[in-house]
């Protein structure tokens, strides 16, 4: 249960179960104390019953003579004597004499709480008295009963009497209160109630509010781009607040720490700007100086010389002055980025010519080319990638040794069209591996050091690179593959 949201949920259902047992445990104990006083009264008011029997044994061995008339006045006093003794010393018990034909004989509550003992009859209750002493007087035996209502449980028994007059017993009567009332049992789950929906409501406003604040943070957070995070404004939540100050903090000190590191970068980029061109200006330098050197000296020689010396003289000066306009080529091609303008081909036939323009080269040393293709159609800038293509094999027939093999391959990687010069010549030394796409690095003492350096930066205007993808030195083995991936629409 990672989420807060499951969490607050988890909360809610947990303090709805306790208010629920709470609730429940109210209600038992309502009802656990209501029957211990029930029962507890049911026993007081049937000793209450036998007191009235006994005493009125007592009242039936004085009697001699034939019975009274039910009506008779002195039998309802002394009889109503009776129950009142039995009577005396039994709180809230009240109770009396009944005959089967002629109903109450006797009633008595001599400890009502009021002005004064309670003679009347309790009308009200008159059927359930007459019910419960035709039990007792049916069945022979004492007999109870009871009448629960919320506020209280009316208890009654009544027992037959032994004697001299048929179809008479005794009964007695008592109210026991619900415990505590019924009042406070519900207030209590009214306040039980009225916490729950505090509870829920305290716990859905967290849920919306948060929820709500989460999701600003969140789409604020989303719209954080290169320049870094954006400020978070404050939610009015303290807990939210600090998680909010954090990350304005972090923002702060990414921003402080983006503003340093661009420092850095162009201290860093000038630096290596000026090393290049200070590399450059070094490569430029030396090969300016040689062919200066030698057009100085044939120079001299012109002068000082006949006219085949002379002769002789112009043609050195021509060949260098032809390697100094092939120099500044190079080096304007390498820097004069052009934009591509790529177009769909058919692959194979463009292949075969590139390797058809250094043919003369390779017979020249008896060294075979090859061409295999797995693509038929491409889509590039044929310029951008003839110039590359030529550089790249203008090496390879360069490198490769007589009688060997300059092999060149397309086929699909990864989505980008693969084009492969491979050539089974000695391979890249591991000391020039690091820097062999630099400018006027180079293995040949004829050379300038350009080829490779145009080529990649060729690549890299037709959106792909140039890579060298494999150096092996094994026997029979093509030992140097020069890898131009170009992009290509899917």
């Amino acid at each position: 249960m990672h989420s807060f949201r499951a969490r607050l949920f988890a909360l809610w259902g947990l303090s709805l179960v306790a208010c629920v047992a709470v609730g429940i445990l109210f209600v038992q104990l309502y009802q656990q104390s209501t029957e211990a006083q029930v029962g507890r009264a049911e026993a007081v008011v049937a000793r209450a019953c036998d007191l009235i029997r006994n005493r009125f044994d007592f009242y039936a061995r004085a009697w001699h003579g034939p019975v009274p008339s039910f009506a008779d006045p002195t039998l309802r006093q002394e009889l109503g004597a009776v129950v009142a003794v039995a009577l005396g010393r039994q709180d809230g018990i009240e109770g009396g004499i009944w005959q089967t034909e002629a109903g109450s004989l006797a009633y008595a509550f001599p400890t009502y709480q009021g002005t004064g003992p309670k003679t009347d009859f309790p009308v009200a209750e008159r059927d359930r008295v007459a019910a419960i002493n035709q039990q007792a007087l049916r069945d022979e035996q004492p007999a109870g009963a009871r009448a629960a209502t919320r506020a209280q449980t009316l208890l009654l028994h009544a027992c037959p009497l032994p004697g001299p007059i048929a179809g008479l017993s005794a009964w007695t009567m008592t109210r026991v209160q619900s415990a505590l009332g019924y009042g406070p049992l519900q207030l209590g789950l009214g306040v039980l109630f009225a916490l729950m929906m505090g509870i829920t409501a305290l716990l859905t406003r967290m849920l919306v509010v948060w929820a709500r604040q989460l999701r600003s943070i969140e789409r604020t957070l989303r719209q954080a781009d290169a320049s870094g995070l954006p400020e978070i404004r404050a939610t009015g939540e303290r807990e939210l607040d600090r998680i909010v100050d954090a990350l304005n903090d972090a923002r702060r000190r990414l921003g402080d720490a983006r503003r340093d590191s661009e420092r850095f970068a162009a201290r860093a980029a000038n630096a290596e700007r000026l090393a290049a061109l200070g590399r450059v200006a070094a490569g430029v330098a030396h090969e300016i100086r040689n062919p200066l050197a030698v057009l100085r000296l044939q120079g001299e020689n012109a002068l000082a010389g006949d006219e085949a010396r002379r002769r002789t003289a112009i043609v050195d000066m021509l060949a260098q002055v032809g390697r100094l306009d092939t120099l500044v080529t190079e080096l304007l091609a390498m820097t004069q980025r052009r934009t591509p303008n790529p177009t769909k081909i058919d692959l194979v036939p463009f292949l075969q010519r590139r390797l058809d323009a250094h043919r003369a080269a390779a017979d020249a040393r008896r060294i075979t080319l090859a061409c295999e293709s797995g693509v038929t159609t491409a889509t590039l800038d044929v310029a951008l990638v003839e110039r590359i293509l030529d550089n790249l094999l203008t090496n390879a027939v360069r490198h490769a040794p007589d009688g060997g093999l300059v092999r060149l391959t397309a086929q699909h990687r990864d989505g980008s069209l693969a084009i492969e010069v491979a050539d089974s010549g000695a391979g890249v030394s591991p000391t020039m591996r690091e820097r062999l796409f630099e400018p006027f690095v180079t293995g040949r003492a004829d050379g300038t050091g350009l080829g490779l350096a145009i080529a990649r930066e060729l690549a890299d205007a037709h959106g792909g690179r140039l890579v060298l993808r494999e150096n092996r030195a094994e026997a029979d083995a093509e030992a140097t593959i020069f890898s131009l991936e170009l992009p290509q629409d899917s």
